[in-house]
């Protein structure tokens, strides 16, 4: 009850602006300039109780309480550990970063290209904090986490061994900015230890809320180079890096000067006129400064004196900064991977003329309702999440030779939370997604979820490499203008888990959650069927209705569960009290807490209609329903539902084996009845919203 009520908080918030990067949503709650005034007024330095300076921030299994690597350690303030600490020492650099003993040289790595954009680095790292003016022991940064920007807030305490830090800590010994923003991204994780492994566009993604791609230089698209053109004028980070095929041969330098498993920045590309052929260039950076190519069109090459001088004038800088030009066919040849992080609209403030068009989605696979599984688990596979993209307008930058034109876009689908649930043994699922073309005939019959047969008559346009236990798979898709349907799956079905799925694209795309539409019409008897005799009914009437001719909620009970107690076809555990008080309190028009013939003979063919919905969904005659075809039952009934709702009767009726018997599915369906019928005589000015006060609110819900 408690996260549902939250996550409908949360949405609310998030369509008020919270949760942008002006407007970060404040971690468990704690306001920086709040705490700090706070701890500036009573001359104490602050503790943070959120992360508190004891074994379970360090960790939960090599680095628990009472392990041999934690043996010794104690949480000191950089004001214990120097005379004149400083938060950052001419300029955050990436000599400020020196790894400790911790295996999270992936989000070093990240931390260290950060360092190479000023404007990104101060979105994470603000520039209202030191050492000298308001120091109160607590610092701030900012960090991107699905789809918002959260502030995390730390006290300046950080575990030492033997008077040296004991993780991440900067050359100069006095400057401690990248010490606490580990300690900032530690909290946001659950501890230290949460940190180890990982890969560097996860930090980066963190750092910029950008989206990541992946390029095999050995496997390169055919349009590579206009995929890096376009990233480069959008603002995108370029990473790229030559593989090892050992530990040892790291940071081995080649005959022409280039730095094995070494990250490089791609910082621009041209084409020049070369001896009257066109041949392609690409920028790169060496963030070390120097150590630069000495191949073809390195600073000295001969290659520059065979183009045109004003192009050459413009491209050619000699200086040992560590950035040089090389062919784009070298390029391919002697570097491994490429890595693109594409900067979300939220990423710079600054309005860039070709920024990437974002829509974000925030979803959950729940067993039984919403977790259905990949393409090879066809009875569940319809039942995950459903999105719809509306692509309009194609790419304006055609590339050549192509032939109809296509709209770019980009999809990312992110686990949540994963890395926090280490700890209790939770690791990565096995994430996809697949993207269906949707059939002109059913373009605008799709604000109900599609179903099994669906998938079974169609084929993916498009889908993630493969099913893989990263925190996201992103990939790069061409589509003809039309709609299109986006399904994110687990691997395996009946997996519990978050996501956030990140659609990208070059023109404004119109994107909804199919099946948000919530709508009730239920069964409601014909004047004919209540006239129709029926003995069955006639004799369980007269045998339990009292003088007055009324069924109470006991005597309701024990008639119903002597009649369907009797049959084989179903599993059927009896109804309950609250259930048959419920029955009561949906029909009784009079307020009387019984039922009369009348409104007796309405229930008796209500539950005999959801009696034959049921016996249609029971497919192997099992007497159960399995819980995942709730979606289809409901809509016999005349209920339209969101996954949300599906996701809390699921929850809410299922056994742990994922089935609903009888009586819980006719529970089910009374309480939504009634729901329907409440909400409905509530909803004055039929715009589907009710305002109640408390009282009016717990007279409701008690009823």
């Amino acid at each position: 009850m408690a996260a549902l009520v939250a996550g409908i908080s949360k949405q609310r918030g998030a369509a008020e602006g919270l949760g942008s990067n002006q407007k970060a949503v404040k971690y468990l709650g704690q306001d920086f300039e709040t705490l700090r005034r706070q701890c500036l007024e009573s001359g104490v330095l602050f503790k943070d109780p959120e992360f508190p300076a004891c074994p379970s921030a360090l960790g939960y299994k090599d680095l628990g309480p009472g392990s041999l690597q934690t043996q010794g350690i104690i949480w000191k303030r950089p004001t214990e550990l120097c005379p004149d600490p400083q938060f950052i020492v001419g300029g955050a650099t990436r000599t400020d970063i020196r790894q400790g003993g911790l295996g999270d040289c992936w989000l070093l790595a990240a931390i260290a290209s950060l360092t190479l954009n000023e404007k990104l680095l101060y979105r994470v790292v603000p520039r209202d904090q030191n050492f000298q003016k308001n120091y109160a022991g607590i610092f701030h940064f900012q960090f991107w986490q699905y789809g918002e920007w959260v502030e995390v807030v730390i006290d300046d305490r950080l575990p030492t061994k033997n008077g040296q830090l004991l993780f991440l800590h900067s050359e100069d010994g006095n400057e401690f900015w990248s010490a606490l923003l580990e300690k900032a991204y530690a909290k946001l994780n659950g501890s230290y230890e949460a940190l180890a492994g990982g890969s560097t566009m996860e930090g980066f993604e963190d750092f910029t809320g950008g989206i990541s791609e992946f390029y095999d230089l050995k496997k390169p698209p055919a349009n590579l180079y206009h995929i890096i053109r376009k990233a480069l004028r959008a603002g995108s980070l370029l990473g790229c890096s030559i593989d090892v095929s050992n530990a040892a041969e790291a940071e081995d330098i080649t005959s022409q000067k280039l730095v094995k498993s070494h990250a490089y920045s791609v910082t621009g590309v041209e084409e020049v006129d070369f001896r009257g052929c066109p041949e392609k260039l690409i920028r790169l950076r060496n963030p070390w400064g120097e150590v630069e190519w000495t191949g073809a069109w390195s600073d000295d090459a001969p290659e520059w004196n065979y183009i045109d001088p004003r192009q050459k004038i413009l491209l050619d800088r000699k200086a040992e900064d560590g950035e040089f030009w090389m062919s784009f066919s070298d390029f391919l040849k002697q570097f491994s991977r490429l890595e693109i992080c594409n900067l979300s609209p939220d990423s710079l403030s600054s309005e860039e003329v070709h920024k990437w068009n974002l829509v974000l989605f925030n979803g959950r696979w729940t067993r039984g309702s919403t977790a259905g599984g990949c393409q090879n688990y066809p009875a569940t596979y319809w039942t995950n999440p459903q999105f719809k993209i509306h692509l309009d307008e194609a790419d304006e930058d055609q590339e050549e030779g192509v032939g109809e034109p296509c709209c770019t876009v980009l999809l990312g689908l992110m686990q949540k939370n994963r890395r926090r649930q280490k700890k209790i043994g939770q690791g990565m699922l096995s994430i996809g997604y697949a993207i269906y073309q949707v059939p002109k005939e059913l373009e605008n019959h799709t604000d109900v979820h599609l179903g099994r047969d669906f998938f079974l008559d169609h084929q993916p346009s498009a889908h993630s490499s493969t099913y893989v236990n990263l925190r996201e798979v992103s990939g790069r898709a061409r589509l003809p203008p039309g709609e299109y349907l986006v399904v994110p799956s687990t691997f395996e079905p009946f997996k519990d888990g978050d996501f956030c799925l990140r659609v990208f694209s070059e023109k404004k795309a119109k994107a909804l959650e199919i099946g948000d539409v919530v709508a009730g019409n239920p069964h409601e008897p014909h004047p004919s069927e209540l006239d129709k005799e029926d003995k069955q009914f006639q004799s369980l009437f007269e045998e339990f209705a009292g003088k007055d001719s009324e069924i109470g909620a006991n005597k309701l009970k024990t008639a119903l569960n002597g009649v369907f107690s009797k049959r084989t076809d179903i599993k059927f555990n009896g109804f309950n009290i609250n259930t048959c008080r419920e029955m009561i309190s949906l029909l009784d028009s009079h307020g009387s807490g019984t039922l009369g013939l009348v409104e007796f003979k309405m229930l008796w063919l209500k539950i005999w209609k959801y009696l034959e919905i049921y016996r249609e969904m029971d497919y192997n005659h099992s007497g159960t329903i399995d819980a995942y075809e709730m979606r289809t039952a409901l809509k016999k009934a005349g209920f339209t539902l969101n996954n949300q709702v599906q996701q809390t009767i699921a929850m809410r009726y299922a056994c742990s084996k994922l089935g609903i018997d009888f009586d819980g599915f006719i529970a089910c369906m009374i309480r939504l009845e009634t729901l329907f019928k409440l909400f409905k005589l509530l909803d004055k000015d039929q715009n589907g919203i009710v305002q109640l006060s408390l009282a009016e609110w717990l007279c409701c819900v008690l009823v």
